[in-house]
């Protein structure tokens, strides 16, 4: 059982930077590939970025934020880090974080792969 929570979240204008933490407990957390997700209100849930478990050089990221989003972990702080710069109003979403147990890791943008999920936390940018 692996338990995720978000924190960072905030109301940010355009052209700022915040910064997302996800804190894992439960299950080792170096088994696990991990994930950003977004979803707007009335819309269909978006894969953002993802990390491997193993090279933390393997990323994925969306195109809408590649080169300005950068996803991170710290395996010793059991933490997932997501840099998020030169936002935009259409960045506005619920950020979700992810987990999937390393064996059904396969496609990083699958959201179906991913197990565990947190409550979200709130990025809203003003223009």
């Amino acid at each position: 059982q692996v338990q995720l929570v978000e924190s960072g979240g905030g109301l940010v204008q355009a052209g700022g930077s915040l910064t997302l933490s996800c804190a894992a407990s439960g299950r080792a957390f170096g088994t696990y590939a991990m994930a950003w997700f977004r979803q707007a209100p009335g819309k269909e849930r978006e894969f953002v970025a993802a990390i491997s478990w193993t090279d933390w050089r393997d990323t994925y990221y969306a195109d809408s934020v590649k080169g300005r989003f950068t996803i991170s972990r710290d395996n010793a702080k059991n933490t997932v880090y997501l840099q998020m710069n030169n936002l935009k109003p259409e960045d506005t979403a619920r950020l979700y974080c992810a987990a999937a147990w390393f064996k059904d890791w396969e496609t990083p943008e699958a959201g179906d792969e991913y197990a565990y999920w947190g409550q979200g936390t709130q990025v809203t940018v003003s223009s």
